[in-house]
């Protein structure tokens, strides 16, 4: 495989990770649309960390790969968002347990 496709594929799997961890951060309350922006703005890092990753920083000076594997991480979160993660109620669930009100004391 060429280098392009295995960054593409890597931008793919950390994307479909990517929704439980942001709905750890995401609280219940917040609006739909200030959900999508943490979760686009999370994706979006973690298509850098993962062009950095396989193929350095020296990657992003090869525009077209990188942005492809940073578009992968966006798409593979958000695909997976929709199809497993919610309907399943993983992420939902997860976000309310990490929302709960903490006693003090």
């Amino acid at each position: 495989m060429s280098s392009t496709l295995d960054s593409i594929v890597a931008g793919s799997t950390v994307g479909a990770f990517i929704p439980p961890l942001t709905a750890i951060v995401q609280k219940p309350k917040w609006s739909a649309r200030y959900k999508r922006v943490v979760a686009v703005v999370a994706a979006v890092l973690g298509g850098i960390v993962t062009v950095a990753s396989t193929g350095g920083l020296d990657a992003f000076g090869q525009g077209v790969p990188a942005l492809s594997t940073i578009v992968a991480v966006v798409a593979a979160s958000q695909t997976t968002y929709d199809l497993i993660w919610k309907p399943s109620k993983i992420a939902p669930a997860l976000e309310a347990a990490t929302s709960r009100a903490r006693p003090t004391g």
